[in-house]
């Protein structure tokens, strides 16, 4: 398998929403659970690039970046555009501009040429990957029907490499208080 980098956000959540998001991923994620922790995807894996410019145009972009508060009242179901995949999304109402601003601010020189236009940008947190989309759609409706308020906080990107089913953070950068 060839190496990719990344940019992820590991987001600042209270212990009961960690709880809740973590109780869904042990149970429905069958892709991701077991290699990365709970996370945005703000920059999806770049191939072709080698890690020194990766990092520094990472690094260079996110200068003055301030952290994002977020608010998830609402899930919803996505398929996986490389495999037989559907997702349950955990996807913020508040803090989605900020993201998504943020998202493409990272993609905005160097990586640009990288950039999926064919696929939608979704800010969001992953908490199933199953083949059964009736499964998915049932857990959407769930997580729906319990009237979610998952408040947190964005505060540091970390670049990191994925190779073989393993993520390893690279560098972190912090990003500026809104204090």
């Amino acid at each position: 398998m060839s190496i990719s980098y990344l940019v992820l956000a590991y987001p600042k959540l209270k212990p009961d929403d960690i709880k809740f998001i973590e109780t869904y991923r042990k149970q429905y994620d069958e892709l991701y659970y077991n290699v990365v922790k709970t996370h945005f995807t703000i920059v999806f894996p770049t191939f072709g690039i080698e890690k020194k410019i990766f990092i520094d145009e990472i690094k260079s972009l996110a200068i003055n970046i301030k952290s994002i508060n977020f608010k998830i009242r609402c899930s919803l179901i996505d398929k996986n555009s490389f495999n037989e995949y559907w997702h349950t999304f955990l996807v913020p109402d508040e803090g989605f501009s900020e993201i998504v601003m943020l998202h493409d601010k990272l993609y905005s020189d160097k990586l640009f040429k990288t950039m999926r236009l064919d696929l939608n940008f979704i800010p969001h947190i992953g908490i199933s990957s199953l083949k059964d989309s009736a499964k998915t759609w049932d857990i959407v409706q769930e997580i729906n029907a319990k009237n979610i308020n998952i408040s947190g906080e964005i505060d540091c990107l970390d670049i990191v490499k994925y190779e073989n089913d393993t993520v390893e953070t690279l560098e972190k950068i912090f990003l500026k208080s809104l204090l």
